[in-house]
């Protein structure tokens, strides 16, 4: 007798969660460590002081013994910002490369994959050597910028791909590598000519956290929590999906209304994320891959462990981009691709075990 899928699911679901679990403890540890590692030392007794007395009701009621108020301005608004607004690019662009690798079925595929970080880069280019960089409503243009770059980068590109209500998954590809090529001519152009601004330019391409505030935390929380969201309520449709379209047509799925939503959610989760980060390459591609290995290609259980996963990461080469080559900072950007190199290589000569896409 043949067990009910949703049986299976559960069970397998029951397998993994310790895992979750465990990923979400290893993530509040990193980032507890990571208030540690800077240029002032601070203890983790004053860090727990400083976090504990900045809960809400708790350190409204709860007396505290005094820190020194320079080290809670360090941990509260220079470090922890930083590193919730690195998991959250790190979660936003793992999300992404999941939806990418299970439409495409391809594991070479990355948030970046249909013009993304070429439109991103566009908007923050222009933003930044037309000398843009003003205040609007609180916050900095270039990230605006990008944001509407990333989308609509996106979305042209998702516009010349349709031909009538289908959107071919190949001609989507080649559409986006003839826009990134495009826009990429663009901003090479324009840092040609961006002269004293160019290092302002080179740094933002690079991409990096140093200059997050809280302003940036909130500004991107609620598009990453609602891309995501939308992600997990379709990951039924793309296990589905997975079987080829013709079957999950088949099967009940609308392909092209399931499609554009996948994209667009996973547009918006990355315009968010590169808006305060910058550039940062291979996150989207290395972590989903792993997570893959670990966990097989269950999208329920694939997305919230690749999420996870890759704000520990982020949060890490955040910290090794702060300490590798102290008193400098080099940029994350740097960091991921030292990891991320070597990886898609060996993506790339992959061959021992059967592909699960």
């Amino acid at each position: 007798m043949e067990e009910n899928p949703q049986t299976n699911y559960l069970k397998r679901f029951s397998r993994w969660k310790i895992y979750i679990i465990l990923l979400i403890f290893l993530l509040i540890v990193i980032v507890v460590l990571s208030l540690n590692i800077g240029f002032s030392k601070i203890s983790f007794w004053n860090i727990s002081k400083i976090l504990l007395k900045n809960v809400p009701f708790i350190g409204d009621f709860a007396k505290f013994p005094e820190v020194p108020a320079v080290e809670e301005v360090i941990v509260m608004q220079i470090r922890l910002p930083r590193i919730l607004g690195g998991a959250l690019v790190g979660a936003a662009l793992a999300t992404a490369g999941v939806v990418y690798q299970g439409l495409f079925r391809n594991p070479m595929a990355d948030p970046y994959v249909i013009g993304a970080s070429s439109g991103a880069a566009l908007g923050a280019a222009l933003a930044i050597v037309l000398g843009l960089g003003f205040s609007l409503f609180g916050f900095n243009t270039v990230p605006i910028f990008a944001f509407l770059g990333c989308l609509s980068s996106v979305l042209l590109v998702y516009s010349i791909s349709r031909v009538g209500k289908r959107v071919n998954t190949t001609t989507l590809l080649l559409t986006g590598l003839s826009v990134s090529i495009l826009f990429s001519a663009i901003v090479t152009y324009l840092q040609t000519i961006a002269g004293e601004r160019l290092h302002a330019l080179t740094f933002w391409l690079m991409g990096g956290f140093t200059y997050v505030e809280w302003i940036d935390v909130f500004s991107i929380l609620p598009f990453i929590i609602v891309g995501i969201s939308v992600t997990y309520i379709y990951a039924r449709n793309m296990n589905i999906l997975a079987l080829g379209e013709d079957q999950a047509a088949h099967l009940g799925v609308e392909l092209e209304k399931t499609k554009f939503i996948l994209l667009f959610a996973s547009a918006l989760i990355t315009a968010a994320a590169v808006s305060i980060s910058g550039l940062i390459g291979f996150a989207g591609l290395i972590i989903p891959h792993l997570t893959r290995l670990l966990t097989g290609p269950d999208h329920r259980i694939l997305i919230p462990c690749s999420a996870i996963l890759s704000a520990t990461f982020m949060i890490i080469c955040d910290c090794l981009a702060r300490v590798i080559a102290a008193p400098a900072e080099v940029p994350v950007g740097v960091i991921t691709a030292m990891f991320g190199g070597p990886f898609f290589i060996y993506l790339l000569h992959w061959k021992k075990k059967p592909s699960a896409y």
